[in-house]
């Protein structure tokens, strides 16, 4: 029963730390910046991603639920045919809201 109960917490640990989120080709081709580096860009939409903020009882570190969400966000910007977004809000329950651009 303790191996069972070992092994659970050291695999919710570990999921609890790891990424499953991929970036895709598409995503590749997009930049992160801020609001003032998009003045010559051409808004063409939004995104919103979200991701587990905890497994369990186990909360996730906010650099990698970050790292997540802009992965997300790039994928679906660059599905929408943006090269940049920009976080329109600050990470709130694992979920973020982003605008997408087409940036010369």
């Amino acid at each position: 029963m303790f191996r069972v109960l070992s092994t659970s917490v050291s695999f919710l640990t570990f999921a609890a730390c790891s990424s499953w989120v991929q970036l895709t080709a598409a995503g590749q081709q997009v930049e992160i910046r801020s609001i003032s580096q998009v003045s010559n860009c051409e808004a063409i939409g939004r995104a919103s991603s979200s991701t587990m903020d905890r497994l369990l009882l186990i909360e996730r570190s906010s650099e990698r639920q970050q790292n997540e969400l802009f992965t997300l966000a790039r994928n679906e910007a660059g599905d929408m045919g943006g090269n940049v977004i920009v976080a329109t809000n600050e990470v709130t329950d694992g979920q973020q809201r982003f605008d997408v651009y087409q940036c010369p």
